[in-house]
């Protein structure tokens, strides 16, 4: 990304960033809503960010990592295979030569990285803005969620570009309707999804009664209040 020029936002893994970052962490009085930022030898920069509700969560997920870790070694479940790093097994050691046991005092050196997190950017942003771009990232991944289940965009049976590129465009074109729906509806008094508000539409039809002389006429059923609102709501925008 750096190479062509991209501007990004990522997610740092802050105990890998070394001994200089650590010490930072670890020689801070962190109050909830603090913010460090650190200039990498790239031109990146590193915004290290403490909120007391990520703290008491990588607390309490670390303590019932460490409970079922005891657990599992009161009933002898545990064997030199899980001498790894995967999850809370870091906190396994071994003690002669078959003996596994939970190496509290790591465990206790880890609780100064409770509530940290790192961010990683190339942008100019102030760094309270990167942390507040990157927390719209489930913005994006639910877009992606959206497309692939409610709009159905995959998959694409198509091989000429021109297809897959029209495909692509309708899509998105769904999307951005979709999202138009959501924000009316947001912005209405009807409590609604926009799910049950597309699957109420879906049931809006018309009866066509064609006459003896080739011509015809429409008839359209009396909407529910349900469906006359949402009609409303789209019609006023």
């Amino acid at each position: 990304m750096t190479k062509r020029e991209y501007k990004f936002i990522l997610g740092a893994r802050v105990k890998n960033e070394g001994s200089e970052i650590a010490e930072i962490i670890e020689g801070r009085e962190w109050a909830n809503g603090d913010m460090v930022e650190y200039l990498k030898p790239d031109g990146s920069r590193l915004i290290i960010e403490y909120t007391e509700s990520r703290a008491k969560k990588d607390e309490f997920n670390r303590t019932r990592g460490i409970r079922k870790l005891e657990k599992q070694i009161n009933k002898g479940k545990l064997t030199k295979s899980n001498l790894n790093n995967r999850g809370y097994n870091k906190y396994l050691r071994l003690d002669g030569d078959l003996t596994i046991s939970i190496d509290y005092q790591k465990y206790d050196n880890d609780r100064k990285w409770d509530g940290i997190k790192g961010y990683i950017t190339n942008t100019d942003l102030p760094s309270d803005l990167v942390v507040t771009r990157y927390r719209d990232l489930w913005q994006i991944e639910r877009a992606f969620r959206i497309s692939k289940t409610d709009l159905q965009i995959r998959p694409v049976y198509h091989r000429r570009k021109d297809r897959i590129e029209s495909h692509i465009c309708i899509s998105f074109m769904a999307y951005l309707m979709y999202k138009e729906l959501e924000r009316l509806l947001r912005g209405s008094n009807l409590k609604t999804t926009v799910e049950k508000a597309i699957e109420q539409v879906n049931k809006i039809y018309e009866i066509i009664i064609p006459g003896d002389d080739g011509s015809h006429s429409t008839f359209r059923p009396h909407n529910n209040p349900i469906q006359q609102k949402i009609i409303e709501i789209i019609s006023s925008s």
